[in-house]
């Protein structure tokens, strides 16, 4: 018999006796986190399209967002903006293509013998450091006006990135992870391949993704002041020549589009790639 103080405790169970939920299932809800990356977008375009409509530039310098995007569509759907888009890229690629090609193995090998990186360790920060715009009429003498002009400036900034961040991969590879190779009495060949280039593989990536930016970067300037007829660079000077704003900006949107999704696409190759990086 209880008290008449006695407190009176809840049951946990409910009326049929089966325990109550502490944690009842929330329905799922829109993923917000999926439309976050877009508000940035979103609010350039609404800022751009507030200035062009209350004239805080005149049209002729700038046009609405809306042409522009409309200009962009057409030029990339079968139009001449396609075909230079499409320049570009090849030449960015070949570029790539060379620096990792020669800057990857190099960069590895440098690194395995830290004495080796820091005989030459001068030079590379020397021209990392010096703009590759500076190197253009270099570049000119020895080849020319020509398309592989163009590549080789972008080969050599891109080059420079790669080699640097393999070596430095190497150099900077786990101690402890070299020390229990050893232990367990790998050979240095076998510590080299099995240890210190897997290692050297997540700097390694950051290397060429910037790499790959840095590439398009020189082959759109090489494009606007070295000679030449294809190209989102020649289209976009050429554009502003003739005071053809729409085109303008719309080779600029294709330019930063195409930054950004080889940026992307190396983010996806890297995770996918180096997904054990940091264990």
């Amino acid at each position: 018999m209880h008290d008449a103080f006695t407190p009176v405790v809840m049951s946990a169970t409910g009326s049929n006796g089966a325990p109550n939920s502490p944690n009842p299932t929330k329905p799922k809800g829109w993923n917000l986190g999926r439309v976050i990356p877009l508000l940035g977008p979103l609010v350039l375009f609404c800022i751009w399209d507030l200035v062009v409509r209350f004239k805080l530039i005149p049209p002729i310098l700038l046009p609405s967002p809306w042409v522009t995007l409309a200009t962009l569509g057409n030029g990339m759907w079968g139009g001449e903006l396609l075909k230079d888009f499409s320049y570009t890229l090849m030449r960015t690629l070949e570029a790539f293509v060379l620096a990792s090609l020669v800057g990857v193995p190099i960069g590895i090998l440098l690194g395995s013998n830290e004495r080796s990186y820091r005989s030459v360790e001068f030079l590379i920060d020397f021209f990392r450091s010096t703009p590759s715009s500076a190197l253009i009429p270099l570049f000119l003498m020895i080849f020319g006006v020509s398309d592989i002009n163009k590549v080789a400036i972008a080969a050599f900034g891109a080059l420079l990135i790669v080699l640097f961040n393999s070596a430095y991969g190497v150099i900077n590879a786990r101690k402890q992870r070299v020390m229990a190779a050893k232990v367990m009495g790998a050979s240095r060949w076998q510590i080299f391949k099995d240890v210190l280039v897997w290692e050297s593989l997540q700097p390694t990536f950051v290397g060429l993704r910037s790499a790959v930016s840095m590439a398009l970067v020189i082959v759109i300037v090489a494009e606007m002041f070295i000679g030449s007829e294809r190209g989102l660079g020649h289209r976009i000077i050429d554009s502003q020549q003739v005071m053809n704003v729409r085109d303008m900006y719309a080779s600029i949107l294709a330019a930063g589009g195409l930054g950004y999704a080889l940026n992307v696409l190396f983010l996806m190759l890297e995770k996918r790639i180096v997904h054990w990086s940091g264990r």
